[in-house]
């Protein structure tokens, strides 16, 4: 694909060919100028997500994108969650609430923070003194489009994906406004990239993508590694079992005690855990 093709050639489908689909669940996070003053302590007002700016991954949320969600979340009468760094397995890290609403900048949210809980208010503090100021949402998208933006000398290079429409799961007060989890998530897109180009030369930043992604598998499998069993008390077992040796007496009972196949075993949950998977619910 010629790097100087025009805005008018390429259409949204041909930029997702080139530049590979989107990943449906992400984290965003931004820059957040905190409002404490006037308000009880505990609260808070900032922006969660502004609209019309480019961000690093190429995305730009339009004004609209939360009306539908934010609707949802008001007739389910249930509070949006506001957490800490997006840690949705520890009840601690939960640390009250926000009420959220557009408006021509952003995501505009007025938090609430559960004074009672002392990670809560130490959180608080550190936000009301400037010693975090980041915020970032989890979201799924429902509706998003590449876009090529209008001018001479325009590429595909600098198209951008539209958010038109995000379900909104949770605002998060964060360190660092960094996704980790992005690099994880972008895997299936890099895969269903290259099996839309099937048959054609690698470019190098595909090739620097699939080694990125062989990467992080290979740290995934290392991760699943580090908790099993020794493999040999295992096969000894299997080999009892092949030989036509009778079985020893409590393998029965050891059978019976066995916990459901469909309840992971604690080196399968700690492995997921170790690889941050049981909060992303991610199917690759």
């Amino acid at each position: 694909m010629a790097t100087t093709t025009g805005a008018a050639s390429m259409s949204a489908s041909e930029l997702e060919a080139e530049l590979g689909p989107r990943p449906e669940y992400g984290e965003k996070s931004f820059a957040l100028k905190v409002k404490t003053d006037g308000l009880a302590e505990g609260e808070f007002i900032g922006y969660a997500s502004v609209f019309g700016n480019k961000d690093l991954v190429g995305d730009v949320v339009i004004k609209g994108a939360f009306s539908n969600t934010l609707a949802e979340w008001e007739r389910k009468g249930v509070p949006i969650p506001l957490l800490w760094g997006h840690n949705m397995a520890d009840p601690d890290f939960n640390l009250g609430y926000v009420d959220a609403e557009e408006d021509d900048k952003g995501l505009k949210v007025h938090g609430y923070f559960d004074m009672e809980s002392p990670k809560s208010a130490q959180v608080y503090r550190l936000l009301k003194s400037g010693r975090v100021n980041q915020m970032s949402i989890t979201y799924r998208v429902v509706d998003g489009a590449y876009v090529m933006p209008e001018g001479e000398g325009k590429t595909y290079r600098d198209a951008y994906y539209e958010l038109r429409e995000l379900d909104l799961f949770e605002c998060s007060i964060v360190q660092v406004a960094a996704n980790q989890d992005a690099e994880v998530i972008a895997v299936k897109s890099v895969v269903s990239s290259l099996a839309s180009k099937a048959g054609r030369t690698l470019s190098s930043k595909n090739e620097e993508a699939i080694r990125g992604a062989l990467s992080q598998a290979e740290g995934i499998v290392t991760a699943l590694k580090s908790v099993l069993p020794e493999a040999d008390s295992a096969d000894e077992k299997d080999q009892e079992q092949t030989s036509g040796k009778e079985p020893p007496p409590d393998a029965t009972a050891s059978k019976s005690s066995q916990s459901d196949p469909a309840t992971p075993s604690p080196s399968v949950l700690l492995a997921l855990a170790e690889i941050d998977i049981l909060e992303s619910e991610i199917a690759i």
